[in-house]
């Protein structure tokens, strides 16, 4: 299992939306079609692209790659490595996805079923996607509790002192996994926060085989989070949902009673999103 990139993940099934109206190769159409398969080949790669990367991916001619991709750079959609000029994702892709996933319109069955989780626990329920260095919050469910953790959708956390964040990590290539935590020292959040690179590590490895994470006042004093990864059909993460709740009214142990719950509503969750089970 490994992490999937819910850049890719969005990109992915708008290119297979619009391809099911093909267009004849002199329209506009075809255009668009060309720039969203070779933001789909970006967004879906697990090391950054180089245009003849792209002309042996799409099978498209090398100026109409070099002219799409230069278009898609100018517009900040995609953009390139400083050191060897090849193409990543860029940030308005990441809020293109990010829109996409929060919008309320295809969002329905997803909101139903964080209402349904956090009325069940009654404490607040979200779904958190990878986005670089950070998880990011792009749906929550608020419990009706005066005592709240004010964490809205577009929240971006650190990886490594957060329940979701933490799952990311563990599903992730080592070499990927090893970038990022030796990238800088793991800031400390809070007295609880696990900073030394091979303890976490030897906690991801727990993570994974049981696919649950804990935050235990890691990232903000006072407020605990289990979270469980939700899958596609190729046993990659897609995204997560998870619940987080004060101290004052929940510990770890009466948490960690609903873990069935939340597998559950990560199922329902999949089968709704990630293609899961699906012909």
């Amino acid at each position: 299992m490994y992490v999937c990139n819910l850049n890719a993940f969005v990109v992915e099934n708008t290119v297979i939306n619009m391809a099911s109206n093909p267009s004849n190769s002199s329209t506009p159409n075809s255009t668009l079609l060309r720039g969203l398969a070779i933001m789909n080949a970006v967004a879906n790669s697990s090391r950054p692209l180089s245009i003849a990367d792209l002309v042996n991916e799409l099978g498209l001619a090398k100026p109409t790659v070099h002219r799409i991709a230069s278009q898609l750079e100018e517009e900040n959609y995609l953009q390139r490595n400083p050191s060897d000029k090849r193409f990543v994702i860029g940030l308005k892709l990441k809020e293109f996805s990010t829109s996409i996933l929060s919008n309320n319109s295809i969002g329905a069955p997803r909101r139903a079923i964080l209402e349904a989780l956090s009325n069940e626990i009654g404490e607040t329920c979200n779904c958190t996607m990878l986005d670089g260095y950070h998880t990011v919050y792009f749906d929550r469910v608020e419990c009706n509790w005066p005592i709240k953790i004010n964490l809205h959708p577009g929240s971006k956390l650190p990886l490594h002192a957060t329940a979701s964040g933490k799952l990311f990590l563990a599903y992730m290539k080592k070499s990927d996994r090893q970038r990022i935590l030796e990238a800088a020292p793991l800031a400390a959040s809070t007295e609880h926060t696990i900073t030394s690179i091979d303890e976490l590590n030897t906690q991801l490895k727990i993570i994974k085989k049981q696919a649950i994470a804990f935050d235990n006042e890691e990232f903000i004093d006072g407020m605990i989070a289990i979270a469980v990864p939700v899958f596609d059909n190729k046993n990659r993460i897609c995204f997560t949902v998870a619940v987080h709740a004060p101290t004052t009214r929940q510990t770890i142990e009466s948490l960690s009673e609903y873990i069935p719950s939340l597998h559950h509503a990560a199922d329902a969750l999949a089968e709704s999103y990630c293609n899961k089970d699906r012909n």
